[in-house]
């Protein structure tokens, strides 16, 4: 086992304690470009009173000294509709933080940032940031505050207005950190802190998300928590070995084997690349080898090895 607690499980069960704010604001710090003081975690839960408030779960909710809320949430397993979900969750806290008399220009800014373990999406990047902004149709210009309303809202930029959104896919990280905020993501990937890392924050988790810290009780709930997520891994190449015997078993009735294996094995996983390569990452995370990970996913080694 690793030396370093798993970024997931810290955010559910350390990083809440007063004690450890200065680990989630080093985060922050780096994320946001500029420094996070955090004043109190707010409830991350609301109650549930209909249907749809089941996407309301956050992992944290915190709110800095400036009064701006940020949500943070790691997520591990696929969602297809989770930027609708993020959507959702920033729209619903928006609404829950304005109270009946209160003026527009008291609308807290939100922050949402999310920490992902799958491929989200169709981009290269491992970083992206969303804003909103206004471009003229016609002249292409970018819709600026009045000086009135740069004193009302204290911001000269629009976009500072709205909420912000901020999705770290992990697994795109090429564990080359090229900057501090690399180096958050270098240990968010790997649970490691190199000793040449100098971001802010990673110097206080590496004292206070050590395993040995932890007591008996966290120790048991935090192997239960790694155990599921294997669990959760191997139940992927499960389904995926047993789609691929049904893909074969329909092909010979149909008598169009040949050369359509692939085809089928693709349509039993939707038809999308990135769901190999998400099964061969959940391969590798289990040191299945990688001929063994070649015939399940139909990747070539040198695609698979790219993921390492």
């Amino acid at each position: 086992m690793k030396n370093l607690i798993r970024f997931d499980w810290a955010v559910k069960r350390l990083l809440r304690n007063k004690a450890n704010f200065v680990i989630l604001e080093g985060f922050l710090s780096e994320l946001l470009g500029e420094d996070i003081f955090i004043q109190e975690i707010l409830e991350s839960e609301s109650n549930k009173e209909n249907k749809y408030a089941k996407f309301n779960r956050v992992d944290l909710l915190v709110k800095n000294l400036k009064g701006e809320l940020i949500i943070i949430e790691v997520q591990n397993d696929k969602e297809h509709d989770y930027l609708l979900r993020i959507l959702f969750g920033t729209s619903k806290l928006l609404i829950e933080n304005i109270s009946e008399g209160m003026q527009y220009s008291q609308i807290k800014k939100i922050y949402s940032v999310n920490i992902v373990y799958f491929d989200l999406g169709q981009g290269d990047d491992y970083i992206y940031h969303g804003t909103t902004n206004f471009v003229g149709l016609n002249k292409k210009d970018v819709l600026k505050l009045t000086p009135k309303q740069e004193e009302i809202y204290h911001t000269e930029i629009v976009s500072k207005l709205y909420p912000e959104y901020y999705v770290i896919k992990v697994n795109r990280f090429d564990d080359i950190a090229k900057n501090t905020l690399d180096e958050w993501i270098y240990f968010l990937k790997n649970e490691e802190i190199k000793d040449s890392f100098k971001a802010k924050g990673l110097n206080e988790a590496r004292e206070q998300l050590s395993v040995l810290k932890l007591s008996d009780t966290e120790r048991k709930e935090y192997d239960y928590y790694i155990e599921q997520q294997r669990y959760e891994s191997s139940l992927i190449v499960s389904n995926f070995i047993d789609g691929r015997l049904e893909g074969i078993e329909e092909g010979k009735l149909e008598g169009k084997l040949e050369g359509r294996l692939e085809g089928r094995l693709e349509g039993k996983l939707e038809g999308k690349l990135e769901e190999k390569l998400e099964i061969a990452i959940n391969c590798l995370k289990e040191n299945i080898p990688i001929e063994t990970v070649v015939k399940l996913t139909g990747l070539t080694k040198e695609e698979i090895e790219k993921l390492i």
